[in-house]
């Protein structure tokens, strides 16, 4: 069996029939932690939202957690992505429910009813990010770094086999940024994939890992100390 989770074969990404991205190859490992670098507007999140579905892949060949985004059907859209768990830069988490019913309502929507597993669930989300004495707060009475630590914790859910962060520390000071990449890495370190893109360098230098940079329509991989 291949341990290859995401793979991508000459994909060409169009936004708006513009092209974003040509002749793209891309394998990511299990278990491995990847870095999508460039410039606002070099293809990054264009990237990540094929790997997620998002985009369709309409040129080349490519796969995720199993399944053929070539040929992927808009009524499977739904079962890739409980395979994924999805961080953003802005958090999204509903401004009128408390942590608990933010993650409750993911649950909800992704077929669970039994009220205790789903609290049991919960609970054990948020210990894995430090958050277990948040459960009960709204969103506005946490820091930046808070929600989007309770955004990693709605991301782990459904127990994913590819985290995708798209730019989760950029709107993070540095020294919150350093905790969240610190919940990354562990998280990392249990064994689960996790792709992130990212502008801030500093991170990669502290954090370093396997790096992909997008420029001039492409992507290749680049040495730590060049990035």
């Amino acid at each position: 069996m291949s341990d290859t989770i995401v793979s991508l074969k000459n994909v060409t990404i169009y936004q708006s029939n513009r092209v974003v991205l040509s002749q793209i190859n891309l394998d990511v490992k299990k278990g491995e932690f990847l870095y999508i670098i460039g410039k606002t507007g070099t293809g990054k999140s264009s990237l990540m939202k094929i790997i997620y579905a998002d985009l369709p892949l309409t040129e080349g060949e490519g796969q995720t957690a199993g399944y053929d985004l070539h040929n992927l059907k808009e009524d499977d859209i739904p079962f890739l992505r409980r395979k994924l768990g999805i961080v953003f830069q802005d958090f999204q988490l509903l401004p009128d429910r408390t942590v608990h019913d933010n993650l409750e309502f993911v649950l909800k929507a992704t077929g669970w009813k039994d009220k205790a597993e789903m609290d049991n669930k919960i609970d054990a989300v948020l210990s894995s990010v430090n958050m277990s004495n948040f459960a009960n707060k709204m969103p506005h009475q946490l820091s930046g770094g808070e929600q989007q630590r309770v955004a990693i914790a709605r991301a782990l859910l459904n127990d994913p086999e590819i985290i995708l962060a798209d730019e989760p520390t950029g709107n993070l000071d540095p020294q919150t940024s350093a905790e969240v990449m610190g919940v990354l890495r562990k998280i990392n370190e249990q064994g689960r994939t996790i792709i992130m893109a990212t502008h801030d360098y500093a991170l990669l230098m502290k954090f370093p890992s396997k790096t992909l940079k997008c420029e001039d329509n492409t992507i290749f991989e680049v040495v730590q100390r060049t990035v």
